[in-house]
């Protein structure tokens, strides 16, 4: 029977992605990001489906992905920054996975992100402002659905054996 899904959580730009790959070629696991599942799926990117069609829109199609994903079994799982900030997804998700947030400080949060073109929510001059005030909000979502906890601000491989290591 193949294993429960891995799911990682945390900030934008906690590394989740980089994270979600090495993981699941160490792990013999597939992996899949959330978001390019979802773009993928819509045929435009997140961005597009912000503007044309707003958060809310996205956010269903976000909780549709998380049901979908939540069904099967072998997948690391690199949610986006707001997926398990809505209790309905993190309780999907953890039905059939464990959760796991990458852990980083907001400074490094600020700085990795200082040159990111592509994420709706920074698209504005006040940046590190807005990424304080949401650091703030959904830190303790993330504290609040992750089953394990890791510190982020290492080597992608370090993280991942620490990751192994306790799943």
């Amino acid at each position: 029977m193949a294993r429960k899904n891995i799911i990682l959580c945390g900030f934008m730009g906690c590394g989740k992605s980089t994270i979600g790959s090495l993981l699941a070629k160490r792990s013999g696991m597939a992996f899949i990001d959330l978001d390019s599942y979802i773009e993928k799926k819509e045929g435009r990117s997140i961005s597009e489906m912000f503007s044309n069609d707003g958060e809310t829109y996205f956010r269903e199609r976000e909780r549709e992905a998380a049901r979908e994903l939540s069904a099967k079994r072998g997948l690391v799982i690199a949610a986006g920054g707001g997926t398990l900030t809505f209790e309905e997804n993190v309780e999907c998700l953890k039905k059939n996975g464990t959760v796991v947030l990458l852990d980083i400080p907001v400074d490094v949060v600020s700085e990795r992100l200082r040159n990111d073109t592509v994420r709706p929510l920074l698209a504005r001059p006040d940046r590190d402002e807005v990424i304080r005030e949401l650091y703030e909000k959904r830190e303790p979502l993330y504290r609040a659905a992750a089953d394990i906890t890791v510190d982020a601000d290492r080597s992608p491989m370090q993280i991942c054996m620490d990751i192994i290591s306790q799943v």
